[in-house]
């Protein structure tokens, strides 16, 4: 019998012990969060896939839904609808009706660090996940939102962190199937401090939609 493919997701996982006690703490201080490793959302047959940092406390860890309720969901649906990748321009909740159109979202983490801040460690050990997602879609466009998900995008694909250099804007040749393209992370602090303007996410949406057509 052929060996089980890896799992692209494992809603009770706790192989890091650091996240697996952080989140017990939060489920106890609240009890109305998802608090527990945060699945994908988005057709696995979709051509582009966006990896984003991990789950944000009053966010994805709250609704259990990537960027969902989040600050740094605003500026990332909002554009996604512009683009044609989702059907409204704002994320509420998990039942908000929202999908996602030829798009998928994901985490280089999926438990929610402390102070958003994962260890290389644990980063590696959830890799695995990443890794099993990209080769069952086999995506077009992979969008990197920071450069922990830019690194965890090439570990994923068994390259070296070293080969292919971080900075907003610029694409790279994962394979002859995959392009990498990078962002600065929609966070609240770039976002503000207008490192990423809507306009620079704007333009690069543009160029991705004009490479899958």
């Amino acid at each position: 019998m052929p060996p089980e493919p890896p799992a692209i997701f494992a809603a009770d996982c706790r192989a890091c012990p650091r996240l697996a006690a952080f989140l017990e703490d939060v489920r106890t201080k609240h009890s109305d969060y998802h608090a527990a490793p945060v699945p994908a959302f988005g057709p696995l047959t979709a051509r582009l896939l966006i990896v984003g940092l991990a789950p944000g406390m009053h966010g994805a860890n709250a609704t259990g839904r990537p960027f969902t309720g989040d600050y740094a969901g605003v500026l990332l649906y909002e554009t996604l609808h512009a683009h044609g990748f989702a059907s409204a321009p704002e994320s509420t909740s998990a039942d908000d009706g929202l999908e996602l159109i030829d798009c998928r979202i994901t985490n280089a983490v999926k438990c929610l660090p402390p102070q958003n801040k994962p260890t290389t460690e644990e980063i590696r050990t959830c890799n695995g996940f990443l890794a099993a997602e990209i080769t069952a879609m086999q995506p077009q466009v992979i969008l990197a939102l920071g450069k922990i998900a830019h690194d965890a995008i090439l570990r994923a694909k068994g390259l070296p962190l070293s080969s292919l250099r971080f900075a907003h804007g610029a694409e790279h040749t994962l394979d002859a199937e995959t392009r990498l393209v990078d962002s600065y992370h929609c966070s609240r602090y770039n976002t503000q401090t207008r490192r990423l303007t809507p306009k620079m996410f704007h333009d690069l949406f543009a160029r991705i939609r004009s490479h899958l057509g």
